[in-house]
């Protein structure tokens, strides 16, 4: 699990390997990844859109720009959390994800919320700590 919190909010992510949806034999490796948003603040929140950054095994990277989070742009309430799944393949048996969420305030100001780093590990590879 790992967390980060920003301006109040929370993000706490789980990343799950996928064993029936890769094919290591064809390079094809798929992570399930579960965030929960817990809005710590005293007023409401929007998430309007995300920015990802995928790290590959190899330092090929990908970045993805794109509205709300599973088709949803969530208007998260004080004290309340909104939790999404969602995927990731990659060509290599492990990487890495890092990225952001544009959010909106009550009043209107936008602002960045981080997306904690976190690992995408299969059980082909063994972890090496730097």
């Amino acid at each position: 699990m790992y967390q980060k919190i920003t301006d109040n909010i929370k993000i706490t992510v789980v990343p799950a390997y996928l064993d029936e949806q890769s094919k290591p034999d064809k390079n094809q490796y798929f992570w399930a990844y579960t965030i929960q948003i817990i809005n710590l603040r005293d007023v409401p929140v929007q998430l309007l859109s995300r920015y990802w950054k995928i790290t590959d095994a190899n330092g090929r990277v990908n970045e993805i720009h794109g509205e709300g989070v599973v088709g949803q742009q969530p208007v998260i309430p004080p004290s309340h959390s909104f939790e999404y799944t969602s995927g990731c393949p990659l060509e290599t048996s492990q990487g890495f994800m890092v990225g952001h969420y544009n959010m909106m305030d009550h009043d209107g100001l936008m602002f960045l919320i981080n997306i904690p780093a976190f690992s995408l590990d299969s059980p082909f590879e063994s972890r090496i700590l730097n």
